[in-house]
């Protein structure tokens, strides 16, 4: 049976395809966004501000984006952009007296930049071509939930009881994205995920790099036995 679940509303999934003629970039190197995952984010440069000021006025909406290898030491001014962003919508937020804001950036989907415009702000805003997975069977997640569940059973309680209340009901790409946002924290690791339009290959390289980590943890010992 094929199966398709962004873990994303359409609601917000629409919002985003709205906004991506004209959509808002906040470049950061040290942030990788994924679709379905959330990212805590502080606003202190005025650009960004104007930026968070001028989506919440609008539709709530900006991708992240990574900078091209060596273009790091022009973040301050307009570095040139990896063409994969990941659109999202802004959940809760806060804006402090001085103007910073601190805000949640929920991912919706990955999109792909077409061009640049021309500045109208202080921020970069490019046009983007929203990309959505493929379905797949249900049968091709089993490798990955297989993955998951062992994992699970090699970590603290309190840490499997999280993973598997955010990877419980997705499906597909969705699954493959969030299991990676939730226990992938190497920038590069995760921006290789959020490259990776192939929705099988996704999974398939999703599911062996948590079994490489499961290789690298005991299993617990079973509560309850003496040493």
């Amino acid at each position: 049976m094929a199966v398709r679940n962004r873990g994303v509303s359409s609601e917000a999934l629409d919002r985003v395809r709205n906004a991506a003629g004209r959509l808002k970039v906040f470049p950061l190197p040290s942030v990788v966004l994924l679709p379905g995952t959330v990212q805590p984010l502080h606003i202190f440069e005025q650009r960004y501000r104007d930026l968070v000021k001028e989506a919440l006025e609008t539709d709530g909406v900006f991708a992240m984006a990574q900078v091209l290898p060596g273009h790091e030491a022009r973040l301050a001014g307009t570095p040139d952009l990896e063409p994969m962003l990941c659109a999202g919508i802004i959940g809760m937020h806060e804006q402090l007296e001085d103007g910073r804001y601190n805000l949640v950036l929920v991912g919706v989907a990955r999109a792909r930049l077409v061009k640049e415009w021309p500045r109208r702000a202080a921020f970069r805003e490019v046009e983007a071509e929203v990309l959505e997975d493929a379905a797949l069977d249900s049968e091709e997640e089993v490798p990955l939930r297989q993955a998951v569940l062992e994992l699970i059973s090699r970590v603290p309680d309190e840490v499997g009881e999280k993973v598997a209340q955010v990877t419980g009901r997705l499906h597909g790409g969705a699954l493959a994205d969030v299991v990676a946002g939730t226990i992938f924290h190497d920038v590069a690791q995760r921006f290789e995920v959020l490259q990776q339009t192939d929705v099988r290959e996704r999974m398939r390289e999703v599911t062996d790099e948590v079994m490489q980590l499961v290789a690298r943890l005991k299993p617990r010992k079973p509560e309850g036995l003496l040493n």
